[in-house]
């Protein structure tokens, strides 16, 4: 776990210094595990993970997130022993693969103890959390935080791990009025997120930046990532909003949903 806690710790060191070169974390969306719907056996999961990371390392990303994108659709919070199993064996090939970048999680929908189960036993440095405070209408149904027991257990099992937490999170409605200023303040402040994340309404929407520029201000200390829709054209904007990077998947895919290294590099260059 030496390589996982340094990795969180350099990441941890780059969101509190806000004049580093912008953050740049790169998103592999593993296809369908067993038991979902969409699992095809006949799929190399393993393989299309470690090419993604691949494209992903060469691109340029600082750390790498793994989240189990072709699960639809997704259970609301915890998900199967299987689906947990499929991500730490991905984990484990793309760190056999030689990629010394940290790695984190996002279990979909949100299942934040596997997530530090994951960090605990497969090496990852964090992990993300669509609903970490509060409470949203979803897809799913009701999707309600646990910040409670999910640092309760994070001190547990992977103190190393840091949480990015989403604030107002994609496919999301929040169940009651409540100003986004105040949503990232509680997550921020009550829900000790180590980062609060903006999207946009979905999957490759952009982030508002008047929506950016109020988390970064509720959010006083606690740095601010992009977490849908950032693209070569989009991101200097985000980033004068206040943003310290961008959690980017879509955008980084050719016609087939293959990560595409050319457009890493774009984007590596856009970030700066």
């Amino acid at each position: 776990m030496e390589r996982a806690r340094a990795g969180a710790e350099a990441l941890g060191q780059r969101l509190a210094e806000p004049d580093t070169r912008p953050l740049f974390l790169g998103v592999v969306h593993l296809a369908a595990t067993p038991g979902a719907p969409r699992h095809d056996a006949n799929d190399d999961l393993l393989a299309e993970a470690v090419d993604a990371a691949r494209a992903l390392a060469a691109g340029g990303v600082d750390a790498i997130l793994v989240e189990n994108f072709g699960d639809v659709p997704f259970f609301a919070e915890r998900v199967p022993p299987e689906t947990v199993a499929a991500m730490a064996l991905a984990l484990g090939a793309i760190r056999a693969a030689d990629i010394e970048l940290p790695l984190g999680v996002n279990v979909l929908r949100n299942d934040a103890r596997a997530g530090l189960a994951l960090c605990a036993t497969a090496g990852a440095s964090f992990l993300r959390v669509n609903v970490h405070t509060g409470a949203m209408v979803t897809d799913q149904g009701l999707v309600q935080g646990r910040a409670a027991e999910t640092l309760r257990e994070r001190a547990r099992l992977a103190p190393h791990a840091l949480i990015l937490a989403d604030v107002h999170v994609k496919h999301a409605r929040p169940l009651v009025a409540e100003s986004l200023a105040d949503v990232a303040r509680d997550c921020a402040e009550r829900g000790l997120a180590d980062a609060l994340i903006v999207t946009g309404a979905a999957t490759g929407a952009p982030a508002d930046v008047a929506a950016v520029e109020t988390v970064v201000a509720a959010s006083t200390r606690t740095p601010v990532l992009i977490g849908s829709g950032t693209t070569a054209e989009n991101v200097a904007g985000l980033l004068a909003a206040g943003a310290r990077g961008a959690l980017v998947g879509t955008w980084l895919q050719d016609a087939r949903g293959a990560v595409d290294v050319e457009r890493v590099r774009t984007l590596r260059a856009a970030l700066g």
